[in-house]
């Protein structure tokens, strides 16, 4: 968070050259050159989202049709790596510039924001998630 201007949009897709030798010289972060780049590109990205849908949430709630997807796995062996919607929003996000967010990693997103509920039937968390 530190190394990133606390996460700052409109700082981050500022970063230069400088910037980026700063950021691979710090060993509190993954100093992975194209990761590095792939922030301020993903960063400048964000910001063309925001600009056109008025936010980045307005932008993603679209890929399930503005409510959750409630699931009702029985197993956590039923629940995916990837779904149609996390591929279609990957693909978006790829088409507007983003990198580094293939389709896995954006169902993991989806998850963790609540636009998806795979929490298994019996767990506590099933039915406080699904609002």
């Amino acid at each position: 968070k530190k190394a990133f201007c606390e996460f700052d949009v409109e700082k981050v897709a500022r970063f230069n050259e400088k910037n980026i030798e700063r950021l691979k010289k710090n060993a509190e972060i993954i100093r992975n050159d194209l990761k590095i780049r792939a922030t301020i590109t993903n960063a400048q990205a964000f910001i063309k989202i925001k600009e056109e849908f008025g936010s980045f949430d307005k932008y993603s709630w679209q890929f399930v049709d503005g409510k959750p997807i409630i699931n009702k796995r029985e197993n956590i062996k039923e629940i995916p790596a990837m779904t149609k919607e996390s591929t279609a929003f990957s693909m978006d996000l790829k088409q507007r510039g983003f990198k580094f967010v293939g389709s896995t990693i954006i169902y993991a997103h989806m998850q963790a924001v609540g636009m998806v509920n795979d929490h298994i039937v019996d767990c506590f968390r099933y039915l406080t998630n699904k609002l």
